[in-house]
């Protein structure tokens, strides 16, 4: 038995919560697993043999239900999405970056 701290659990910061979020992560590429089983039509295949999570033209992953921003595939999700912490250092930088980005310019005419 292992009793050493995990040092990355502990600095996730438990008062971050998925239900005050636009699900940013759900933004990033998430690269297919052999073991993955998510369904055919959500796979975006490359050229090369690389298999991820299809995005639509908004950026989002297909599988995030836009009225809600919850997975539609939850039970199903990859593993690397399995893995994405709630509060971690990858979640709280992606959350930065998403809602302290700056206003886009109005475009003058």
């Amino acid at each position: 038995m292992n009793s050493l701290p995990d040092p990355y659990a502990e600095r996730v910061d438990p008062s971050v919560h998925c239900d005050r979020c636009e699900a940013v992560c759900c933004r990033l590429t998430v690269v297919l697993m052999p073991d993955d089983n998510v369904p055919d039509w959500l796979i975006d295949r490359h050229t090369h043999g690389m298999e991820t999570l299809a995005k639509g033209d908004d950026g989002w992953c297909v599988a995030v239900d836009r009225n809600t921003f919850r997975c539609t595939i939850y039970d199903q999700r990859p593993a690397i999405c399995r893995k994405f912490t709630m509060g971690s250092p990858g979640c709280r930088h992606e959350r930065e970056q998403w809602f302290d980005r700056p206003a886009p310019a109005l475009k003058r005419t």
